[in-house]
């Protein structure tokens, strides 16, 4: 049998066998007991396995698939470069018409007083890109203390050393030895979760900068080089700020002559309905994270889009000590440029910041109307193309299941049965959506009636098992 030929059950064989999967149990994994789903094709927001079985992607593969799949202007945009000129370096000087046109693409698209866009693979060496960035600016302005990041409990930034240390998931920390001690994280700012009984939205935002302010002040504000946030929470539970958030947080990083990091990860290239979170939401960042939208994945890419206030301090630094000492093979690679080249012009073309405003709210109301007040559903909350549903026992007092329960897995696999794809969120019992941004009202509708199914039928399993 040829490798073309291969049958479901030899491919799951040889993935079993040979595949080491991220965030996977790995010996159930081996022993077959986890479902090993071999996907085969896609087109627009559907996905298809090897056996025929066609899925709405509510996840558009991990927030990332942004244009849909099978969009022929980046795949010929990736042939066409592939054919002229598929690597060249960007080390020393040494540039391309890509990598060049790219970078110019995303500094007008985020506009306000970015300056230089340095390319990697992944929002995780992204991160750790700018966390050097601030070190560096640091040092060059005689500040040797101030290193400290803070972030925030259940933010996601990654999964490496510093980059799953700034994650404040303890799913990334446990048996790593992780976080590295020069990461400190404050509030989660989830009001429904967070807050304090009769607090208002308003209320709550002021004292997540209080308490930001606290920590400051009690490591050394002389010690805290920057501070890191999304927009909107992601892998922590698809969070909206609460109003007056960012407001208050800026006010205390200014006090503190604290750099802001943007992490625009997901919330970037309108996902939310803005060209980006931090337009939305008002803020003034120093560093923005960008990945995931910048080329929709078809090929991998990031970018740390630089300040004009650190790009200053930054070439003060070359003048004094020579070249930065930073840099990956693949930073910049012309193929994933092109794919990232592609996309930002396809994302203008179709007016798809216009269509996100206009069904986002559609959804976002679609999915309030059919799910609110449900016995088992606490919360439903989103902004853009982006939503969450979350499980309590008991909405009303805001009392979470057992964990043990895994409500948020039924529901999911539930979901699956209905033909949608959304995701098990890792902090608490969530449903995730970021489908495509491509999708349309009739899609939508899918989506919400298959999760109104499917969190019927979590609710009718709970209550035979007597849980509720």
């Amino acid at each position: 049998m040829t490798r073309s030929n291969l049958g479901t059950q030899q491919i799951q064989e040889k993935d079993r066998s040979y595949v080491f999967h991220p965030s996977t149990h790995l010996a159930k994994h081996t022993r077959g007991e986890t479902p090993n789903r071999i996907m085969a094709g896609a087109e627009g927001v559907y996905i298809w396995d090897t056996e025929g079985r066609k899925s709405l992607d509510g996840f558009g593969g991990l927030y990332c698939v942004n244009m849909g799949y099978g969009c022929s202007e980046i795949a010929d945009a990736i042939a066409k470069q592939a054919h002229e000129l598929p690597f060249a370096h960007v080390y020393a000087s040494q540039g391309t018409k890509t990598v060049a046109l790219l970078a110019e693409a995303v500094v007008e698209y985020f506009g306000e007083n970015m300056r230089r866009v340095y390319f990697g693979l992944s929002g995780s060496d992204a991160n750790e890109t700018n966390i050097k960035l601030v070190w560096y600016y640091n040092n060059i302005l005689g500040r040797p203390a101030k290193k400290k990041i803070i972030s925030r409990q259940r933010g996601y930034h990654g999964s490496g050393l510093l980059t799953g240390s700034l994650t404040g998931l303890a799913f990334f920390h446990n048996h790593f030895d992780l976080p590295l001690d020069l990461v400190r994280h404050t509030t989660t700012p989830h009001w429904y979760r967070q807050a304090k009984q009769d607090e208002t939205e308003e209320a709550f935002s002021k004292r997540c900068a209080e308490e930001l302010e606290a920590l400051i002040l009690a490591e050394g504000p002389e010690t805290v080089g920057a501070f890191i946030g999304e927009p909107v929470l992601g892998t922590g539970g698809i969070v909206p700020p609460p109003k007056g958030y960012w407001a208050a947080i800026q006010a205390v990083l200014d006090k503190y002559d604290i750099l802001l990091i943007a992490d625009e990860v997901v919330c970037g290239f309108a996902r939310t309905g803005e060209k980006f979170g931090s337009h939305l939401y008002g803020i003034r960042p120093d560093l923005v994270t960008i990945a995931k939208g910048l080329s929709s994945a078809y090929l991998p890419i990031s970018g740390s889009i630089v300040g004009e206030r650190v790009w200053k301090v930054l070439e003060q630094g070359t003048e004094k000590f020579g070249p930065l000492g930073h840099g990956w093979t693949y930073s910049g690679h012309t193929l994933c440029a092109a794919a990232a080249l592609a996309n930002i012009q396809v994302l203008k073309e179709r007016n798809v910041l216009e269509h996100v405003r206009e069904v986002g709210p559609y959804w976002l109301e679609q999915m309030k109307t059919r799910l609110e007040g449900h016995p088992i559903v606490g919360e439903v909350r989103g902004v853009g193309i982006l939503s969450a549903v979350e499980f309590m026992r008991d909405p009303v007092k805001r009392v979470p299941f057992d964990p043990a329960l895994q409500v948020g897995v039924r529901a999911t696999a539930a979901l699956l049965e209905n033909g949608v794809i959304a995701r098990a969120m890792p902090h608490a019992d969530t449903l995730g959506y970021a489908p495509p941004l491509i999708i349309k009202k009739n899609e939508i509708d899918i989506i919400v009636d298959a999760t109104a199914r499917a969190v019927d039928t979590t609710y009718r399993a709970l209550q035979s098992e007597g849980t509720v």
